[in-house]
């Protein structure tokens, strides 16, 4: 399974937070809420996040302190501070203990959205070059979940990035029926076998725009995603 960029959200309002994980997760990160400051503190021990997002009015108005927090504990991971009836002053000082960006409501979910592609680019490069993979004329995008062909996006499920993924991983090698089945379904049955056959079947069609790029039956043993012109 790939892992999608993890980010904590730490937001008193419920409803707001789930709006906002539910947009995000569907582009493709992972999403942590906390709604109390200790949750935040224990969860950000124990897991590793790759960026954080935290209101300013987080745990009674402990959102800047909690965010200075954890920069001084992670000098690395990326902070943005979401606040309301903010001040000037405040989004100076933020910014020069160097929080990353911040947001002052009212603002769009796709801004927010917009602004965490554009922290994840700049402050690392290396992490989106992790998530992008050239098949042929193909890019496979696995943080957004979706195969690109001359700009032109096409939306991938779980087990179809999982599967094409796994398949780039061995191109132009042979990977076994059985090892695909393990590591994208978890188990060897008929049922799950006959499951493969259909997504193998969709990857096929998602890429037959290049005709350097095939996925071949190995007869008896596997697949084998041919990437011709390497």
């Amino acid at each position: 399974m790939i892992r999608p960029l993890n980010i904590m959200l730490a937001e008193n309002d419920t409803d707001l937070a789930i709006i906002t994980k539910n947009y995000l997760v569907n582009h493709g990160y992972t999403i942590s809420i906390c709604e109390e400051k200790e949750e935040a503190l224990v969860l950000f021990a124990k897991e590793k996040f790759d960026l954080l997002i935290i209101d300013s009015s987080f745990s009674k108005n402990e959102g800047i302190s909690l965010a200075l927090r954890f920069r001084r504990t992670n000098k690395d991971v990326p902070i943005i501070l979401l606040g309301t009836n903010t001040t000037h002053d405040d989004v100076i000082t933020t910014l020069k203990m160097e929080i990353d960006d911040f947001l002052i409501r009212p603002f769009s979910i796709e801004e927010l959205y917009l602004r965490i592609e554009i922290i994840m680019k700049r402050i690392n490069i290396g992490i989106r070059n992790q998530y992008l993979f050239k098949i042929g004329k193909y890019t496979l995008d696995t943080l957004h979940h979706v195969l690109i062909f001359n700009g032109t996006a096409k939306k991938l499920t779980s087990k179809e990035l999982d599967l094409l993924y796994l398949f780039y991983q061995h191109k132009n090698r042979i990977v076994e029926r059985h090892l695909a089945l393990k590591k994208v379904w978890n188990q060897e049955n008929y049922f799950s076998a006959r499951n493969m056959d259909v997504y193998i079947k969709r990857l096929r069609n998602m890429l037959c725009e290049d005709t350097d790029v095939q996925i071949e039956n190995v007869h008896g043993v596997g697949y084998k995603l041919i990437v011709y012109g390497l």
